[in-house]
């Protein structure tokens, strides 16, 4: 198959892990409830699931990047994959919440590796006139994962109790794998004149990233960013449940249904619109993430404030939307600070900051839900994503293209 052709087979066969990556790790959030009552756990305890994943996840995925840098993306991706298919579906034999947090550790672990060689190999096959939309056709699956976790999970919790969904997953994940090995190809560019895989050792790939002003600037406004999602991923649906009195299905699709669909929007025209931008103005990627951050603040403050569906309903919509706009412009965006030899190394700092503090928000909203209750919570999330807006207008990027650390 021609490269024309493979970049967006690549995109396409990257989706399903991308949905499996997401789907695996939300779909707990859903069966809350069904946890309280099963394993006597308190709110803070809940959180603390969220915070047990982000904080491994976080803390190896600038290793995992490093190794897809050095060794290739390919093999990283299928390793991940089979492995975090397999914790899925032992999670689904925990017995206390002592194993169900080992076993969200473990998948920590195993999923530390996948979205930064991911979206490196997508890097390395599209260039500036179609990064965009291919980032964010991938992201695309990593919504219909977490709102296929959330309707999927309520309902299958419901019906059959909450270990069937890990069973399933699992399963699913694993036979996946087998079918991806001999489909997936490393992209030419890393036999192209001119390309130097990262030989630095771990810690001078790090410094040398850091040096870099405008990495920092985008380190902070993602972490900013990663604050409120996380709030939103973990506790959205039980402040539903609670506040609105939906039923456990409902909560669960509502918290995600409205968001993933308007981000897949948010994502096809964010990211065309930033790869015609692009191709004139050195920001365009910039102001698409700004206007992107700008519309979800607002509307997410509105979702923790408001009492009635018909206002929250088109706000979740609205919050959605905006945030498409950032995040499929988050690895164009780092391609034109970082060279392509560090790009996945690099997109595991990203992880890294944005999990530990998506961890403490995730433990924080236990916390709050018994002060200024999740509504709050949520508010403060929206206001934190104002913040980052300003912030992120303001990063300057290397004078010209190819001026990477």
């Amino acid at each position: 198959m021609k490269i024309a052709r493979y970049k967006w087979a690549l995109v396409a066969l990257l989706w399903v892990v991308a949905l499996l990556n997401y789907l695996d790790r939300q779909v707990i959030f859903s069966v809350f409830p069904l946890l309280e009552t099963e394993l006597h756990v308190t709110s803070l305890q809940l959180g603390l699931l969220g915070t047990a994943f982000l904080w491994v996840y976080g803390i190896l995925s600038p290793f995992g990047g490093w190794v897809a840098d050095r060794f290739g993306r390919r093999r990283v991706i299928l390793f991940s994959l089979g492995i975090w298919s397999a914790v899925t579906w032992l999670t689904g034999h925990s017995r206390s919440y002592g194993e169900l947090a080992a076993a969200r550790g473990l998948m920590g672990i195993s999923e530390a590796c996948y979205l930064p060689a991911a979206l490196a190999l997508i890097a390395d096959y599209h260039g500036e006139s179609t990064r965009a939309r291919a980032v964010g056709l991938h992201q695309s699956g990593l919504y219909v994962g977490i709102a296929m976790g959330g309707i999927g999970g309520g309902w299958m919790g419901e019906h059959f109790g909450w270990r069937a969904a890990f069973f399933v997953l699992g399963a699913i994940g694993l036979v996946y794998a087998l079918g991806l090995w001999p489909t997936l190809r490393e992209a030419p560019l890393r036999n192209a004149p001119g390309y130097q895989a990262d030989s630095a050792p771990f810690a001078g790939s790090l410094g040398g990233l850091w040096k870099s002003g405008a990495f920092r600037h985008l380190v902070f406004v993602n972490s900013l960013a990663s604050l409120a999602y996380w709030c939103v991923y973990t506790w959205l649906a039980l402040h539903l449940f609670e506040r609105f009195h939906m039923s456990l299905a409902g909560a669960g699709f509502s918290s995600t249904f409205y968001i993933q669909a308007a981000s897949f929007g948010g994502i096809l025209f964010g990211g065309w619109l930033a790869d015609r931008w692009s191709l004139n103005h050195l920001r365009g990627r910039v102001w698409a993430q700004t206007i992107g951050l700008g519309a979800a603040g607002p509307f997410l403050f509105l979702v923790g404030f408001t009492d009635t569906q018909w206002v929250l309903l088109p706000c979740l919509v609205l919050f959605g939307l905006g945030r498409g706009f950032f995040d499929c412009n988050l690895m164009p965006v780092l391609c034109q600070i970082v060279s392509p030899g560090l790009r996945a190394t690099a997109y595991g700092v990203l992880n890294l900051t944005s999990c530990i503090v998506g961890g403490a928000m995730a433990a924080a909203g236990g916390a709050l839900k018994d002060t200024i209750g999740l509504g709050g919570a949520i508010e403060l999330s929206g206001a934190m994503l104002i913040v980052a807006a300003a912030s992120m207008s303001g990063i300057r990027l290397p004078a010209q293209r190819g001026a990477h650390v």
